[in-house]
């Protein structure tokens, strides 16, 4: 707040564990009321605070409400008759088991339903709807801000959605360190090497796989930092991710896909930005044995990055060349992150200098 010049009346204060996991009802008592409450009383036309930054020692997750009695009997009917249809698939011929495999993925889609499953998120992205009147917990709910919803029409969007980013790491040494990098790459600019690490070979024509249109998007972004003129680009087409030692100089990243296993292979400029494509690379922030992107990422030195809580799906992840190409563009981080970013109470974090703007030096000196 110091080095920000936020005055010290838009600290909100709350009281809750410090685990980084949290009950959706302590979650709603501890955290979205207060939080709520100061909003309703400082702000109540919404026009005031745009952003809620989120410290170190905040929850990450909350978890689905808990089950009730007759939710547990009904899962565990529908767990019967799952294994009796998979019982049964197994010993049709292949090929003439087509119905008992559509059965069986409406029986699995209604035990996710019923058990809650997809009703947890990350704090953060939750936390952004604290001012919807009420929302559907169920799956994800789409960004009104994200470029990709412009001019169409999305059922179920939220109106009321904060911009949402967090101050976090293993230790507090982390995020002193992530606000002094920010302010220095601001003051000096961000100089290094932009890493891509696509998975393969880019792919022309419409007929693309949702994984192919984002290794494609990788590439795009590749080609985009190139042209700017900012910094030497190297992408890496192959499937294998870069080894130990051949990314020195990191300031940009983003690649994928190596599932809760950080590959050292960079060594990371001050103020570097970049993000791990991967099912699990925000699922604990805490010092400890876990090599999840996220963490190792701050630990070896990243001022930003993101990633989920849980698994988020790929369509969940930001557009690769919407986060990079607004960076470049001389917007803050959060900016970036919210035009980027498809969903809202659903799994991503944003880690880092909400207001941290790795290209200014460069935009100022063109003015």
């Amino acid at each position: 707040m110091e080095k920000r010049r936020v005055p010290i009346q838009n600290m909100i204060l709350i009281k809750t564990a410090t685990e980084e996991d949290i009950g959706r009802e302590k979650y709603e008592k501890e955290i979205a009321e207060p939080v709520r409450d100061f909003l309703q009383r400082n702000d109540p036309e919404g026009k005031r605070f745009l952003c809620l930054l989120l410290l170190h020692g905040v929850p990450l997750r909350v978890a689905p409400p808990r089950l009730g009695v007759l939710d547990e009997m009904r899962i565990q009917k529908l767990r019967a008759q799952l294994s009796s249809l998979k019982e049964k698939a197994a010993r049709e011929r292949p090929g003439e088991a087509k119905g008992l495999k559509d059965d069986i993925a409406r029986i699995e889609n209604e035990i996710s339903r019923v058990s809650k499953v997809r009703q947890g998120a990350s704090v953060d992205s939750e936390i952004a709807l604290v001012m919807e009147n009420s929302y559907s917990l169920e799956g994800w709910l789409p960004n009104r801000y994200f470029v990709g919803f412009r001019g169409k029409s999305v059922p179920g969007m939220p109106q009321k959605a904060l911009a949402v980013c967090r101050l976090d790491g293993p230790t507090e040494a982390t995020v002193y360190r992530i606000i002094d990098d920010s302010l220095f790459a601001e003051a000096h600019g961000l100089a290094g090497k932009a890493y891509f690490d696509a998975r393969w070979p880019e792919k022309g024509g419409k007929d693309l796989s949702p994984y192919q249109i984002y290794d494609r998007a990788l590439h795009d972004t590749a080609r985009m930092v190139e042209k700017s003129g900012r910094m030497s680009v190297v992408l890496d087409e192959r499937e294998a991710l870069f080894e130990p030692g051949q990314a020195p100089d990191a300031a940009l990243y983003c690649g994928w896909y190596s599932l809760g296993k950080y590959i050292d292979a960079f060594t990371w400029v001050r103020g570097a930005v970049g993000f791990h494509v991967a099912s699990s690379e925000c699922t604990t922030l805490k010092p400890g044995p876990s090599t999840v992107w996220c963490k190792k990422m701050l630990e070896k030195g990243v001022a930003a990055t993101l990633g989920p809580v849980a698994e988020p799906y790929l369509q969940s992840f930001p557009q690769p060349e919407v986060f990079f190409g607004c960076l470049l563009d001389g917007n803050t981080l959060v900016e970036c992150y919210m035009l980027s970013n498809p969903f809202w109470s659903w799994q991503m974090v944003l880690i880092g200098d909400p207001l941290y703007r790795p290209f200014r030096p460069f935009l100022e000196k063109r003015e």
